[in-house]
């Protein structure tokens, strides 16, 4: 994973503006809590919001934030996409797939942390705080499609476009690792950010 994570930090100077600008705004929320609890949003909670909560969590780790606690959910709860999980392999984490029609899987990315357990779910899961959190929402359709996030203290608009219009396709790995490296690079940008200013 060090080489990915190197990766990664070559990529943060080619987040543009007009994305820094929301990120810049995620990361003042995050600076002034003592807390902050950020649940990623999209409408099934299988590729794009698992991708965010699984990269804002080790970015986090990276800069040694310890305030940050980072969730996702769904408007309604489908599984965490095989295509997504695989691309989280390929860069770089140790992936325990315990079975089932919805698998909780443990994502290792460090033997000094515990294992991140992500699965699909909604975002008003018991698994996910209830109140005082910020909504990032990453999918369009979630931000169109829930106008309240019940419980969320802050709304951020941070889409992404969707992998899964690759699915079946020749190109499907690139586009997931291409969305994966996307996402982990902006999530590092934003915890730079908290870092940077806290």
């Amino acid at each position: 994973m060090k080489s990915y994570i190197e990766k990664v930090l070559s990529g943060i100077p080619s987040v543009q503006p007009h994305r820094r600008a929301v990120l810049d705004k995620i990361a003042a929320y995050i600076r002034a809590g003592k807390a902050a609890k950020l649940i990623f949003i999209c409408t099934h909670n299988s590729r794009r919001s698992q991708f965010a909560q699984v990269w804002a969590a080790v970015a986090a780790d990276y800069f040694d934030l310890k305030n940050v606690e980072t969730y996702s959910g769904g408007t309604e709860a489908t599984v965490f996409h095989p295509n997504a999980v695989a691309a989280l392999h390929r860069a770089g984490f140790e992936i325990k797939n315990p079975g089932g029609e919805n698998p909780h899987y443990e994502l290792t990315f460090s033997k000094n942390r515990p294992a991140l357990v992500c699965f699909s779910k909604t975002y008003s899961d018991p698994a996910n705080p209830q109140k005082n959190f910020a909504a990032v929402m990453v999918c369009s359709d979630a931000d169109e499609g829930c106008p309240v996030v019940f419980g969320a203290e802050r709304r951020f608009s941070l889409p992404y476009a969707d992998p899964k219009i690759a699915d079946g396709r020749t190109d499907e790995r690139a586009t997931y690792d291409a969305r994966c490296l996307e996402i982990a690079v902006e999530m590092f940008y934003l915890m730079s950010q908290v870092s940077k200013n806290g």
